[in-house]
């Protein structure tokens, strides 16, 4: 009987897990960037366009990250620093970066190099707290990523 009781605990307890999981990492803070859009422009360069999420508890007031941009052939052309400016708890932003002369054809794949700046409305900045917060994703041909 003890044998059963166990067993039933131990399945019950191996079942919750994963939800108990799952709970964690959706209150884990957050900063989601979607890669959203890449278009070309009037003038041949490709058009990114981001949809930004602070999902954090914290008010940023400066957040920029550097960005590797690799071609067509998985070559880094180069660095170039996304800026997202100041950014509210809870906020979500739409902000679009002009990649200057590149069409998006010839990019394929962007990956975050660094933290430019990560300056929190408290002007306490916990070390890693802006790549440690991040999470990435693309809805376009381009990949995006850490």
């Amino acid at each position: 009987m003890i044998s059963r009781i166990s067993a039933a605990f131990a399945v019950t307890a191996l079942m919750a897990a994963p939800a108990a999981l799952a709970q964690d990492q959706a209150d884990a803070p957050e900063i989601l960037l979607e890669l959203n859009t890449a278009t070309d422009g009037a003038n041949g360069s490709c058009l990114l366009t981001y949809v930004a999420t602070n999902r954090t508890d914290q008010e940023l007031s400066q957040l920029s990250y550097q960005v590797g941009i690799f071609d067509a052939s998985g070559i880094v052309t180069r660095l170039v620093v996304f800026e997202f400016g100041a950014f509210s708890q809870g906020r979500t932003k739409i902000i679009q970066f002009d990649m200057g002369g590149t069409p998006c054809n010839n990019i394929s794949r962007i990956v975050v190099n660094e933290v430019a700046a990560c300056t929190l409305a408290t002007d306490a900045s916990p070390a890693g707290f802006c790549i440690d917060a991040l999470t990435t994703s693309s809805r376009t041909a381009i990949q995006f990523s850490l």
